[in-house]
């Protein structure tokens, strides 16, 4: 392709809405273009990399043994509603009436059209297992769209669905997917991490993150590197180096409760500084509420979070926080802790906090906090237990050993869904007993412009973009420092013509512009590779060779040129 005829709009600035590296990045080289909120418009060279992710993906799934469909992107509300999940999907679903008022939706997920498409034709347990999957455009009504591709509100995903007869056929299904998924990632070329995970709206009994290494992720995961142990810090289990003893706070005796004024000091930080008290001393107390309306407050050590996800599988309840429209006891929010708050709070805390004493808290008063709080002495715990994400120096549950932490970008996500989708929907088999029974479900999920995005994560400096050559736009950009030279002109020409007929995938810069901005293009592109016919050829023939990922320059000879031509074609295959 000949850079003057290909439309590559590249910009010098970054733009004024872009939030993180990729989306300025995807911007600047010219592979998108936002067309509204969390809408955008892919360019040439950003369809190009989409279409290598997606071959790389359909070449795995195939190989896997799965089968490629296509499914509608509108879906009606009655699969939806039939699986209790019209309502419960929230406001981040586009809903829609058509003509006749009748409700419909743009798919954020397909679970349920599948396993209705499925169900009219799978009668037996002959037919199983089968493993369908599709390239589909989804929609997901993010509050605040942003970081470009990677949350946008309409975008590319593969996903794919089992369906099995029993839970060893499920297994091996998953099996399959979860290799096949770590396939996908080793061609494309990129570092990551695959983690336990929650599995969230979509359901089932447990699940697997696909995370891409990349310092601005929204994930942060927690791993261990004496036995491999990985997880989403949402997910992930830790023990603490201890719960008793002096090494967890403990003084040597409890000392006698002391109410303290401390004016419009609410946060844990503001508290630490005013009493020059570390966190880890401090009784965090978050006070929430079940959908009955019941309220509880759930300590922590200071420097720790709630992972509401854990107090809720606790309590068996979905739970919300409470503010100051819903705040039925008139608790002084900022200033609640556990002594003397009113007795029909249950209290629940975590392990964070055992064994310590002589502790702070809010004294249940505006602008008043407790020093020395003691457990037992000053109140009463109705259930220990974690409820926190782990922190540095927490430690792997399988082996002791302090965890590590990486921050990352969630690119697949894979689930064994088991029957809650095929029992409401009545995707049912005629087992070899004879007897109807629902079908075992598999959901296989990995986000197409997801994994673009996340690849210039990866993979950049302030140059621009560094592609793995398995995705780049072109493997070779050839760049003429100077049009009006015929003798570089010409050499430019002829190696553009030989790497054509090569099937090199090639982009010829022969525009009449300076040599600096054909350089900085190319570099912001990502093209892996630079063929540059300059002074040096003039001289004595020599075309210099960069390349882009390991800033290496080395020089061939004109008579080389074809020998290097060859190696570069293997790059291709």
């Amino acid at each position: 392709m000949r850079f003057s005829q290909y439309f590559l709009p590249t910009l010098k600035e970054d733009p004024g809405d872009s939030d993180i590296i990729s989306h300025s990045l995807s911007i600047r080289a010219g592979l998108i273009r936002k067309i509204a909120s969390g809408l955008y418009a892919f360019l040439p060279a950003g369809y190009r990399v989409l279409k290598k992710i997606e071959n790389i993906v359909r070449e795995e799934m195939n190989n896997a043994g799965a089968q490629e469909i296509l499914m509608p992107v509108i879906q009606p509300a009655e699969i939806w509603q039939q699986s209790n999940r019209w309502d419960e999907y929230g406001s981040d679903m586009f809903k829609l009436a058509d003509r006749n008022e009748r409700d419909f939706c743009l798919g954020p997920t397909h679970e349920e059209m599948i396993t209705t498409l499925t169900a009219a034709d799978i009668y037996s347990y002959k037919d199983l297992p089968v493993n369908l999957y599709q390239i589909q455009v989804k929609f997901r009504d993010e509050i605040r769209p942003r970081y470009g591709l990677m949350r946008a509100r309409e975008f590319i995903m593969k996903d794919a669905y089992s369906f099995a007869a029993s839970e060893e056929q499920l297994d091996k299904d998953y099996e399959a997917m979860y290799a096949a998924y770590s396939r996908i990632i080793e061609r494309i070329g990129l570092k990551y991490k695959v983690v336990e995970a929650d599995t969230g709206l979509i359901g089932g009994k447990s699940s697997h993150e696909f995370v891409i290494l990349a310092q601005n992720g929204e994930e942060t995961i927690a791993y261990c590197d004496k036995c491999g142990y990985a997880a989403n810090t949402d997910n992930a289990k830790f023990r603490l180096k201890t719960i008793f003893g002096e090494s967890n706070g403990a003084d040597k005796e409890n000392k006698n409760l002391e109410e303290v004024y401390t004016p419009d000091v609410k946060t844990i930080e503001e508290l630490s500084n005013y009493l020059q008290e570390p966190p880890q001393k401090i009784i965090k107390t978050i006070v929430i509420k079940n959908m009955e309306g019941s309220v509880f407050a759930f300590l922590l050590s200071g420097d720790r979070t709630l992972n509401i996800s854990k107090a809720e599988k606790y309590l068996g309840a979905k739970l919300e926080f409470i503010n100051e429209e819903d705040n039925v006891h008139k608790l002084p929010i900022g200033f609640v802790g556990p002594a003397g708050l009113k007795k029909e709070i249950k209290i629940y805390a975590d392990y964070s906090i055992h064994g310590k004493s002589n502790l702070i808290s809010g004294a249940n008063k505006i602008n008043y906090h407790y020093k020395n709080v003691n457990i037992e002495r000053d109140f009463d715990v109705n259930g220990w237990g974690n409820f926190t994400y782990p922190v540095p120096g927490d430690l792997c549950e399988d082996c002791n050993m302090e965890l590590n932490y990486d921050k990352g970008i969630e690119v697949g996500h894979i689930f064994k869904l088991g029957t809650k989708y095929s029992e409401k929907l009545n995707g049912k088999f005629l087992d070899g007993d004879g007897k109807l029974k629902p079908y075992i479900m598999g959901c296989y999920g990995i986000g197409i412009t997801r994994m673009l995005a996340a690849a210039i994560e990866q993979s950049h400096d302030e140059k621009g973009i560094i592609w793995p050559k398995s995705i780049a736009p072109f493997t070779v950009s050839i760049i003429s420092t100077n049009m009006n030279e015929e003798k570089l002109k010409n050499a430019a020409e002829r190696t553009y013509e030989m790497l054509m007929k090569n099937k090199v995938e090639v982009i010829y810069d022969d525009r009449d512009i300076s040599a600096g901005i054909k350089f900085k293009d190319s570099d912001l592109t990502g093209v892996p590779v630079k063929l540059i016919f300059g002074k040096k050829f003039l001289k004595d023939e020599i075309i210099d060779i960069e390349y882009r990922n390991k800033a290496e320059k080395i020089e061939i000879k004109l008579n080389d040129l074809e020998n290097f031509l060859k190696k570069l074609t293997s790059l291709n295959e």
